[in-house]
């Protein structure tokens, strides 16, 4: 390898180095952020989530109890069992 091919290569790692060093402090979640979500929150301070579509905004409490009211049906003896669902990226 020539200077010049020794010198592009050490600059462009140096310069790669750089952007990620910048990007990753720009696009990093703040420590308190993480600490937060880290944090179990009681259901009583969650308040109410807009459900959308109609359904309007409900409390965290009433939707935990109607799940524990309403647990997911179990398969029935001989029935089809639920289709499994896979969330994946693309």
């Amino acid at each position: 390898m020539d200077r010049a091919s020794l010198i592009f290569c050490v600059a462009a790692l140096l310069v790669t180095a750089a952007v990620s060093a910048v990007g990753f402090s720009l696009a990093a979640v703040p420590r308190e952020l993480v600490a937060a979500a880290r944090t179990p929150t009681p259901a009583e301070r969650m308040g109410a989530i807009d459900l959308g579509r109609g359904f309007g905004t409900v409390p965290v409490l009433d939707l935990v109890g109607y799940y524990l009211e309403n647990p997911p049906a179990e398969p029935a003896a001989g029935g089809v069992p639920a289709k499994a669902r896979r969330f994946s990226g693309c």
